[in-house]
């Protein structure tokens, strides 16, 4: 019987993998303070694509009418819009920051030519309530650091805040027709394309492309602000990941990235892995809005279809076959050992 496109069976090694290194992740995010929620697969539409994180998926949300309430509810594409949501609600008066992890599968409306599964599993932290270096550094070295531990390795972390571009523009007042332009340009990465452009934008923009000249260029107020941040960031995370032994994970600066960013407001991160199809990850900060409340908050998710395929592969455990009137002391005995055991 076949399947919708984009779904899939996960069958006994690939069920059981995946269960192990979900454990391993929820271990490590443990250990830096991370407290596991787990919420509905299903919630009322207005809650699930509010301000932020649930906006950016509207149109890959699939919606149905709960035939109770008779209200519209979303089956969710993203984990991230319901950890805000309790935040600001069920744990709206817990002390801050607050750190939360979740592991849950996600349904998507369409996938895409590097990740055609429509549903898969989302593991992630998000930390709410603190916005500070420290924080913006704590969430790649907590998820490289479980990516690490689960036997992923040969790993990179992409860099950049996505504001930094739109802030030149608005302090430059770029109008909208010329920011298009210059943002399809960045896109191709068509340095010459904006040079020809000219004006004072299109000139930090081509200096920003230049990797060994970034740093020296001189930026608006803003933009420069989070320059700084940016730079910062990736001098403090050199530093914790070598505390962690992670010296071998190669740090990237990209301020002009802003693909898959569409919410974020400040330093933003992307995790690849050599020889892996697509990133393993991806997170940064953002707002959470709730009425006129907002706070602050930093996270990151992982994506398990694509950590699969280059996390090692799983010890097999020791299996053994029984008679069928084989004694419970004897099958105890094994399975003390560790062994697993069928009976015929």
């Amino acid at each position: 019987m076949l399947l919708p496109n984009g779904l899939l069976d996960l069958l006994p090694a690939q069920a059981e993998m995946e269960a192990q290194v979900i454990a391993s992740f929820m271990k490590d995010f443990s250990a830096f303070g991370y407290a596991r929620v787990k919420p509905p697969l299903v919630e009322f539409e207005e809650s699930l694509l509010g301000a932020g994180p649930g906006s950016s998926l509207a149109r890959q949300t699939f919606r149905m009418m709960d035939p109770v309430s008779r209200r519209m509810m979303g089956v969710r594409a993203d984990v991230t819009a319901q950890i805000a949501r309790i935040a600001t609600s069920r744990l709206a008066d817990e002390p801050r920051p607050l750190r939360l992890s979740y592991a849950a599968d996600v349904l998507r409306v369409n996938g895409t030519q590097l990740r055609p599964e429509r549903q898969f599993c989302q593991v992630g932290c998000e930390m709410i309530g603190v916005d500070s270096i420290m924080a913006d550094v704590e969430t790649p070295l907590v998820a490289i650091k479980a990516l690490s531990t689960a036997g992923v390795g040969k790993l990179s972390v992409d860099l950049t805040v996505p504001t930094l571009v739109s802030h030149i523009f608005d302090e430059l007042s770029v109008d909208d027709d010329a920011r298009a332009d210059l943002y399809d340009l960045m896109e191709k990465r068509d340095r010459g394309g904006v040079m020809a452009f000219g004006g004072p934008a299109a000139g930090m923009i081509a200096a920003l492309m230049d990797r060994d000249g970034f740093e020296k260029i001189k930026l608006p107020p803003n933009a420069q602000a989070d320059m700084d941040k940016l730079l910062r960031v990736a001098r403090e995370l050199r530093a914790a990941l070598d505390v962690y032994g992670l010296s071998d994970v190669q740090i990237t600066i990209d301020p002009l990235e802003r693909r898959g960013f569409e919410y974020q407001t400040g330093v933003s991160f992307t995790i690849f892995a050599l020889g892996a199809r697509g990133e393993l990850g991806r997170g940064g900060r953002y707002d959470v809005v709730a009425g006129k409340t907002r706070e602050t908050a930093t996270g990151f998710t992982l994506y398990m279809d694509t950590v699969l395929r280059v996390a090692p592969p799983m010890v097999e455990p020791k299996k053994e076959t029984v008679a069928a009137n084989a004694d419970w002391k004897n099958v105890k005995a094994l399975q003390d050992k560790g062994v697993q055991v069928a009976r015929r």
